[in-house]
């Protein structure tokens, strides 16, 4: 399924609170650059989206489509690579990893 990143954003977006020109200004960008974005009126250069993107606390990645289907499931597992043990004394994930370094 492919994923329509304008839409996400725009999603995003609305969950932060943030309005169309609340995102440009952070973005760097018009608010009409932001509007077409979304409303999908326009094919947005991939900078665009990565820098409406960073606004929202967020990073664009690119995954060869070889490696898609095992990075979502890795993602939806907590980060947990297979046959990794379960429990208490198991190792932290990549993602409880990631998640406390940002805490620091």
């Amino acid at each position: 399924m492919m994923s329509n990143i304008p839409q996400q954003l725009a999603h995003v977006r609305r969950a932060q609170g943030l309005t169309q020109a609340e995102l440009a200004d952070k973005a760097g960008l018009s608010r009409m650059a932001v509007q077409k974005t979304e409303s999908g009126s326009t094919d947005p250069r991939l900078s665009t989206l990565a820098v409406m993107a960073r606004a929202l606390g967020m990073e664009l990645m690119l995954v060869p489509t070889a490696l898609r289907h095992d990075l979502e499931h890795f993602v939806q597992s907590g980060g947990r690579v297979l046959g990794q043990r379960a429990g208490v004394e198991a190792p932290a994930s990549v993602v409880d990893q990631l998640l406390e370094r940002d805490r620091r």
